[in-house]
């Protein structure tokens, strides 16, 4: 099997090494994994593309590449220039640090990975570790995710639901902030909402006199609603979410059909 790994954390962030572990497991000694990651940090940049300016790529070794983009780039560049004659059986994106459940799933640039490669007509998995009390502390807290990392991808990949829509579907899984031995099972559940809970802006002076503004999230240790990801992996589960770029509120379509007859 031919795995590319992307993350938003940047080419030299230790959940990368985690999940390039878990690719190896699963390529097996006769398969191949390429590494086609940010050269910096790119956390927060949902699934922004670089339209306006070039980016530059640069070979750290073999099958490892470090480009100035977000991880949709990164896919791209993996798909398109890394990779161009023998394309990927499958993408990872991760082991982000830190959760991607609820509301953050939106923002985040691990999540915009695996959905670029999904629109390219890929199978694609993000994986990201949730961090906490429970974790934090550990010598390693991303050891849920490399105890279980591998088991979850091949469940994934030999029992999951796979399709070749439009808009692909791929999986987004989070580990709960435990050590490996606090894992309590797996759960499949919807992406939630953690109510009150909002991004936000705080205004800061630098040195000079110049007003700055920086980017702060809310609390991540609350309940994110009944069979969801966020409060299933509070409850030491990891959670397995179904997910597709399509963002059509089809819920709403037929509440909304008469505006059809009232435009005439």
């Amino acid at each position: 099997m031919r795995i590319l790994l992307t993350n938003d954390d940047g080419i030299n962030a230790p959940g990368l090494k985690v999940l390039e572990a878990i690719a190896a497991e699963i390529a097996g000694p006769d398969g191949e994994v390429w590494v086609v990651a940010p050269a910096f940090e790119q956390s927060g940049v949902g699934h922004a593309i670089s339209y306006t300016h070039p980016t530059m790529i640069a070979e750290l070794g073999p099958r490892r590449f470090a480009a100035e983009g977000s991880p949709a780039d990164c896919v791209m560049a993996g798909l398109y220039d890394v990779m161009p004659d023998a394309r990927p059986d499958l993408v990872l994106s991760g082991v982000n640090r830190g959760n991607n459940a609820a509301e953050n799933v939106l923002y985040s640039g691990t999540i915009g990975g695996a959905m670029e490669a999904a629109l390219q007509g890929l199978p694609a998995i993000a994986l990201s570790q949730f961090y906490g009390p429970g974790n934090l502390a550990r010598p390693d807290p991303f050891e849920a995710a490399i105890a279980h990392g591998a088991r979850v991808v091949r469940l994934l990949l030999d029992h999951g639901a796979w399709d070749e829509d439009d808009y692909r579907l791929f999986y987004n899984v989070n580990f709960p902030p435990t050590g490996a031995a606090g894992v309590r099972g797996l759960r499949v559940v919807r992406q939630g909402f953690r109510r009150g809970i909002r991004f936000a802006v705080e205004p800061h002076l630098s040195p000079s006199g110049r007003r700055f503004l920086w980017v702060r999230g809310g609390k991540q240790d609350l309940p994110s609603g009944p069979d969801t990801d966020g409060t299933a992996n509070l409850e030491g589960y990891i959670s397995v979410t179904p997910m597709r770029a399509d963002l059509t509120a089809h819920d709403a379509l037929g509440a909304l059909a008469h505006l059809e007859a009232r435009f005439r």
